[in-house]
């Protein structure tokens, strides 16, 4: 789990477009270098790989299949991922086969699904004949049906799952098609930071999931279901938990269960960061109180454009308020807010008195004697909307 950012505004530029927000990683891959991505444009990451990769250099299937590629070439190769096809490479050197094997793909027309599949392929000496500008498998599909592929024989390298619509697809289309499966996804050695970041989305306490496989997205509500919260799960991430997706392929599970996401226009890590800074402003909500500007982000707060970061306690205090902005809320529906709840409404005070002191603005929270407390919406911005909620748009920056 990585916990390493410090709240500090940027000068000059104001704060990074992800601060104040708890991004979930998924990936077993790439995690690194996505998490690094994220934490520098400002954003608490918590990592909790889904799956492992485990590569199949004995297996029996991986073998089998390359034998038949020596002994029937294929007139076509498609080269899926970058560190399966050095796998299949590397597997085949090891059996004695792989000068045999790249005699056999060489006169093969072979495609890339993307940049890291392309070098590998390159790098064993193989010439690529053409890749996607979507770096999708469905951009591979489409393409090899426009040319017709009846009566070719194709080599698919697999990537950890079985791809069934791209060679079922080829099948259709008068192919012959044989599968590579290079390594598989396995579930991680420890399973508990897949719990805890499914308890943190279902708590609330996560703003964004990113997936960058199917398998992933898949395994992570499989383990939902064996502990009997997939639907906690399904509702959190239809509702205040924003998914974010590399690409259609890996949104595939999710939108089977009509769970809505977001996707970069291409399949890569940079650009899934990138929509997330774009979705990042809709998940905000932004408040003119006591002379002041405040705006909620996920686990904290800018005042006058200073990231404030907030106490748990403090948090719940203040979304509760922010939910009938200028309204009188009770202690005892703010006791109700409070992490961990309880019975003692001294409780909220101590809260509130933390929370003004976390927001640097005490006048923000204004208390109304015998009653409560509320937010000191300015009346300038007019009265508060019907039904005490406030949306990002509601309130706009003067």
């Amino acid at each position: 789990m990585t916990m390493g950012v410090t709240l500090v505004a940027e000068t000059g530029s104001g704060v990074p477009p992800l601060a104040g927000f708890t991004v979930g990683v998924t990936a077993a891959r790439r995690a690194e270098e996505l998490g690094a991505l994220l934490e520098r444009r400002g954003a608490v990451v918590v990592h909790a790989p889904a799956l492992r990769i485990v590569p199949l250099p004995d297996d029996a299937e991986l073998a089998a299949a390359t034998r038949s590629l020596i002994q029937n070439p294929p007139d076509l190769v498609i080269a899926t991922t970058g560190i399966g096809f050095r796998g299949w490479v590397e597997a085949a050197d090891g059996w004695g086969l792989g000068e045999d094997l790249l005699d056999a793909l060489r006169p093969a027309t072979v495609l890339c699904r993307g940049p890291k599949a392309r070098g590998a392929v390159r790098a064993a000496g193989l010439v690529d004949a053409w890749s996607p500008a979507s770096e999708s498998s469905a951009e591979v599909l489409e393409h090899l049906l426009d040319a017709g592929v009846d009566g070719k024989r194709i080599a698919v390298q697999l990537h950890g799952e079985p791809l069934p619509d791209l060679v079922e697809a080829l099948e259709c289309a008068g192919a012959d098609v044989v599968t590579v499966p290079v390594y598989r996804w396995v579930p991680p050695d420890d399973i508990g930071p897949v719990d805890r970041l499914t308890d943190a989305v279902i708590a609330g306490s996560v703003d964004a999931l990113t997936f960058t496989s199917a398998p992933a997205a898949a395994s992570l509500l499989a383990r939902a279901a064996e502990r009997g919260l997939r639907d906690e799960l399904v509702a959190a991430l239809r509702g205040p938990v924003l998914a974010v997706c590399v690409g259609p392929v890996t949104a595939a599970p999710l939108q089977e269960l009509d769970i809505p996401n977001v996707q970069p226009r291409r399949s890569r890590l940079g650009a899934m960061v990138r929509r997330l800074e774009a979705e990042a402003p809709n998940r905000t909500r932004g408040y003119p109180a006591a002379g002041h500007w405040l705006e909620l982000r996920g686990h904290a707060a800018l005042v006058d454009g200073e990231l404030r970061a907030l106490p748990p306690a403090g948090m719940a205090l203040l979304r509760a308020l922010t939910r009938r902005p200028g309204r009188v809320v009770g202690r005892a529906e703010l006791l109700r807010a409070l992490p961990g709840g309880g019975d003692d409404e001294h409780a909220v005070e101590t809260a509130i008195a933390r929370l003004r002191a976390a927001l640097g603005a005490p006048k923000l929270v204004q208390t109304v004697v015998k009653r409560g407390y509320r937010l000191a919406l300015d009346p300038v911005s007019g009265p508060a909307p019907l039904g005490g909620q406030c949306v990002s748009g509601d309130y706009r920056r003067p």
